[in-house]
C-alpha cells in the first residue's frame, strides 16, 4: 500500500506543490472581503431577518416572498430587544393568528392560516434603549414583502367598498389596489367617461407593493377610478376610489372661534365653537382652557369634522371643537381659549363670555 501511495503521488507532486500554497493564500482573503460588506446597510440589515423552514433550517429573506394563502410562516429576527412591523390589518382586528414573542436571542413572529389580506411588508429592527428611552438601530434591520396568493382574491381585500384618495399638488398620490401575486396584470380605469388610464411609467406608475402612483397629481385626475387584474382567468375588479383634488396652504391650523353669545344670563346654555379649515387628510387636535377648569366645572366637549367641495374640484376639511356650558354660572364668565394643533404647528384663539 505504501508503494502504491508513493507511485500515485510521484507524477502529481510538482503540480500539488504549486497548487496547495496558492489555495492557502486565497483562503485568508475571503473573510477580508466579508469585513467590507457591512458598509452596504441593506445586506447587513437583511441578515438579521430569517424564515424558519422545515426540519429546523433557516433561510435569509429576499426583498419579496411569495406564498400561497393558507400557509403558515415563522420569521425570526436576531437580537434580545426586537420590534416588528406588519400589515395594520392584523392589528385592527387583534388577530389571534398572529403571535409575536421575544426570546433570549431572537424575536419571533408566527402567522398561521394566512389569507390574501395578510399580503404586505413585514419588518423587524433592534431597539437601542437607555433608561426609558429607546430608538431604532438603523444598522440592524430586516424587511421583506410577502405575497399570500389566492386565485379567488387577486386584490388584497380591504374593509370598505369605497375609498377616498386625496390628490395634493405637491406630493404623489397612491391608488392602493395591491395584488396578492406579483405576476397578475393590473390596469387602471376611469368610471366616467369609461376608459383605461394609461400608465406611462413616468407620471403614472404601477408599484406592485403600493398600487398606482400619480407622481404629480392635478385637478384633471379627479374622479372615480378602479383597478382590473388578470391572471389565467376572468379579470377581477377592485373597489372604487374617489380621487379628490386638494389645494390648501400648508402651515399651522387656520383657526377661528365664536361663542353663541358673548353675554350670558345665569342658567343659560352657551356653546363656543373653534373651527379649522385645512387639508382633508390632515388631522387636527384640539385642547381648551376655560374659566371653570380649575374647579372641575362639568362641560361637554365634542369634536367633529366633514369634507366640503369649494368648487373647481377643490376639497377642504372643516374640523370643529365645540364646548358647551349648561346652566351658566358666575364662575363660567371669562376667556375661552382654543388651541388647535397639526403637524405644522399650533394656533391659539380666544373669545370672552361675560355674565349679564
Amino acid at each position: 500500500v505504501i508503494g502504491q501511495s508513493a507511485k500515485s503521488k510521484r507524477p502529481k507532486e510538482p503540480g500539488e506543490n504549486r497548487i496547495k500554497p496558492i489555495s492557502k493564500k486565497v483562503k485568508p482573503k475571503i473573510p477580508k472581503m466579508k469585513e467590507r460588506e457591512p458598509a452596504d446597510t441593506s445586506s447587513k440589515s437583511q441578515s438579521i431577518l430569517t424564515q424558519v423552514m422545515d426540519k429546523g433550517r433557516f433561510q435569509k429573506l429576499a426583498a419579496t416572498l411569495s406564498l400561497s394563502a393558507g400557509q403558515s410562516i415563522e420569521l425570526r429576527c436576531k437580537g434580545s430587544n426586537v420590534s416588528w412591523s406588519y400589515p395594520s390589518y392584523l392589528d385592527t382586528f387583534k388577530d389571534s393568528r398572529l403571535s409575536i414573542k421575544q426570546l433570549d436571542r431572537y424575536g419571533q413572529l408566527v402567522l398561521t392560516n394566512s389569507t390574501a389580506a395578510d399580503t404586505g411588508e413585514y419588518s423587524c429592527w433592534l431597539q437601542l434603549c437607555s433608561g426609558n428611552k429607546c430608538r431604532k438601530d438603523e444598522t440592524k434591520m430586516g424587511s421583506t414583502y410577502i405575497f399570500f396568493s389566492d386565485k379567488g382574491e387577486l386584490f388584497v381585500p380591504t374593509p370598505s367598498y369605497f375609498e377616498i384618495v386625496y390628490l395634493n399638488p405637491d406630493k404623489p398620490a397612491v391608488i392602493p389596489c395591491r395584488v396578492t401575486t406579483p405576476s397578475a396584470k393590473v390596469t387602471l380605469h376611469r368610471e366616467f367617461p369609461a376608459e383605461e388610464i394609461e400608465t406611462d411609467g413616468t407620471n403614472i406608475i404601477y408599484d406592485v407593493k403600493k398600487g398606482f402612483v400619480y407622481q404629480h397629481p392635478t385637478s384633471d385626475h379627479k374622479g372615480i377610478v378602479y383597478c382590473k387584474a388578470e391572471l389565467q382567468g376572468a379579470p377581477q375588479i377592485s373597489i372604487k376610489y374617489h380621487l379628490l383634488y386638494v389645494e390648501v396652504p400648508k402651515g399651522p391650523p387656520s383657526t377661528t372661534i365664536a361663542a353663541s353669545s358673548n353675554r350670558a344670563e345665569v342658567s343659560a346654555s352657551i356653546n363656543i365653537v373653534c373651527t379649522v379649515l385645512g387639508e382633508p387628510d390632515v388631522d387636527v387636535n384640539f385642547s381648551w382652557q376655560y374659566p371653570g377648569q380649575e374647579s372641575e366645572r362639568p362641560v361637554i366637549i365634542q369634536n367633529v369634522w366633514r369634507l366640503i367641495n369649494r368648487g373647481t374640484g377643490h376639497t377642504t376639511r372643516i374640523s370643529k371643537s365645540i364646548i358647551v356650558i349648561e346652566d351658566f354660572e358666575a364662575r363660567d364668565a371669562g376667556n375661552y381659549i382654543c388651541i388647535a394643533q397639526n403637524l405644522q404647528g399650533e394656533t391659539t384663539v380666544a373669545t370672552k363670555v361675560e355674565l349679564n
